[in-house]
C-alpha cells in the first residue's frame, strides 16, 4: 500500500515537473517617465500606398537613451471598420504616463494632441468608412487620386489656428484637455491592441540611435514612412527645419514600469503639419457621410492630390 502510494506520489511529481510553463498573463503595461517629451516635429505626409490603410501618427517613445521617434506611417486597418486612436502621455501622479493607442470602432480620448493629418486633438477628420471600404478626406491626407478612388473632400475639417506642437497633455505646459462623453464612451468598446506590423515599426526605431532625440535634437531624419518597418527608399520623409531644438534635461531618471489603469493598449503616436480637426470632429460623428465621394475613374478625371492643403509654418492647420 505504502508503495503504490508512494509511486503514485513520485508519478505526480514527475507530470508536474516535466509540463510546460504557464505563459504568464499579458497585463497592459504602461511607462512612466519624469520628464516631458519633445515637441512634435513637422514633417510632410507619405502618400497611402494602397486602399484601406489608414494613417498612424509618429510619437516620441521612452527607451534606454531616453525618448526616441517612432516615425509616422500608414497601416492597414486590422478589420473594416476600426479606427486608430492614437496614444498620448500624460501628466500625473508625479510623472509623465504613456497611453498606448489601439483600434476601435470609434475614436477615443488621445489627450487632446494636435498630431495632424485629421487627428486634430478630438476625433479623427482624414476618412470615413463606408461599409467595408475606407473612403480618404483628401483635404487632410496625401492621398493619389489616380490610383485610390474612394475619396472626398471636407474643408471643414480644417481652420486657421495657432499650431501647438506639445506632445504631453497636463502638467506645466501641457495640453488643457479633459475626455468628451463620446470619448469616454469609445474607451468602453471593443479595442484591438497595435498590430504586430506597428509593433515591429516600434522596435526598429527603438534599435536605430540616430531616431533619439539626444541625437537627432527632436528633428529625425526618418519622420515618417508609406508603410509600417520601411526605413528606407521613396517613401521616407524627414521633419523640417523650423522644428524647435530640443536640449536633453541633465539627469534624466530611468523610466519606471508602471500598471496602466486605462483601456489603452501597448501602441503608438504623433504628426503636425497639416490640416487638422475642427473641436466638431467628435468621435460620435464619424460616420458622417463626406460631402462628395470621388469615385470617377481616372481617365475621365485625372485628379491627383500630391499635397492636401497645408501651411508648412504652421498657420492653416487640418490636424
Amino acid at each position: 500500500m505504502r508503495k503504490s502510494l508512494l509511486f503514485f506520489l513520485l508519478s505526480l511529481a514527475a507530470i508536474f515537473l516535466l509540463a510546460p510553463a504557464p505563459a504568464p498573463a499579458q497585463v497592459a503595461v504602461g511607462i512612466s517617465v519624469h520628464v516631458g517629451p519633445p515637441a512634435l516635429p513637422v514633417y510632410p505626409q507619405p502618400i497611402c500606398p494602397a486602399p484601406g490603410y489608414l494613417w498612424t501618427p509618429g510619437y516620441w517613445a521612452w527607451g534606454p537613451a531616453g525618448y526616441y521617434w517612432v516615425p509616422g506611417t500608414w497601416v492597414l486597418a486590422p478589420r473594416p471598420g476600426f479606427l486608430w486612436t492614437p496614444g498620448y502621455w500624460g501628466w500625473g501622479g508625479g510623472a509623465y504616463i504613456w497611453h498606448a493607442g489601439y483600434w476601435g470602432p470609434h475614436v477615443g480620448f488621445y489627450g487632446g494632441i494636435n498630431y495632424g493629418y485629421g487627428y486634430g486633438g478630438v476625433g479623427y477628420g482624414g476618412g470615413i468608412w463606408r461599409g467595408n471600404t475606407f473612403v480618404y478626406n483628401t483635404a487632410v491626407t496625401h492621398v493619389d487620386t489616380t490610383v485610390i478612388h474612394t475619396t472626398y473632400v471636407d474643408r471643414t475639417v480644417i481652420r486657421d489656428v495657432n499650431v501647438n506642437r506639445v506632445a504631453y497633455n497636463g502638467g506645466t505646459g501641457g495640453i488643457v484637455a479633459r475626455p468628451t462623453p463620446g470619448e469616454i464612451a469609445a474607451e468602453r468598446d471593443r479595442h484591438i491592441e497595435a498590430t504586430a506590423e506597428q509593433a515591429h515599426h516600434e522596435e526598429i526605431a527603438r534599435s536605430n540611435p540616430q531616431m533619439f532625440a539626444s541625437n537627432n535634437h527632436g528633428r529625425p531624419s526618418i519622420a515618417a514612412t508609406s508603410r509600417p518597418g520601411e526605413f528606407s527608399g521613396r517613401g521616407v520623409t524627414a521633419s523640417r527645419s523650423e522644428n524647435a531644438s530640443f536640449h536633453p534635461p541633465h539627469n534624466a531618471p530611468d523610466a519606471d514600469r508602471t500598471a496602466a489603469h486605462s483601456n489603452n493598449f501597448n501602441a503608438p503616436h504623433n504628426n503636425p503639419e497639416y490640416p487638422h480637426n475642427s473641436g466638431n470632429a467628435h468621435p460620435e460623428n464619424h460616420q458622417a457621410k463626406p460631402p462628395h465621394e470621388n469615385n470617377s475613374h481616372p481617365a475621365q478625371h485625372p485628379e491627383r492630390n500630391d499635397h492636401p492643403e497645408h501651411d508648412d509654418h504652421g498657420g492653416r492647420s487640418g490636424r
